[in-house]
């Protein structure tokens, strides 16, 4: 074990500023392969489904119970009682409310 410790040790402080010096370029190559997975824009005045579908993360052809679920799990994250921003959790209601009345 002590050797391994060693060998570890002594990879770590010779190549060790080389990976630190260029992990910001590493980085930005990589953001360029995979991609922002991020949503850029804001909202829309009125609700669609596919603004809905993008809030909540699911399809507007999900069950009332998916729906449901994947809500209640965002607004336990999101609820302004528990630091969250108002305006992003009405948004995640009425995304589940446009949802649920597609699903009936």
């Amino acid at each position: 074990a002590g050797v391994a410790l060693l060998g570890v040790g002594f990879i770590g402080t010779r190549y060790g500023p080389r990976i630190r010096n260029s992990w910001p370029k590493m980085e930005k190559q990589l953001q360029g392969l995979i991609g922002d997975s991020r949503y850029k824009g804001g909202f829309q005045s009125d609700m669609d489904k596919y603004e809905a579908g993008k809030i909540l993360g699911l399809s507007s052809s999900s069950s009332i119970k998916r729906v449901r679920d994947v809500h209640k799990k965002l607004m336990f994250q999101n609820h302004p009682d528990r630091g969250g921003s108002p305006y992003i959790a009405t948004k995640i209601n009425e995304a589940k409310d446009y949802l649920e009345k597609q699903a009936k």
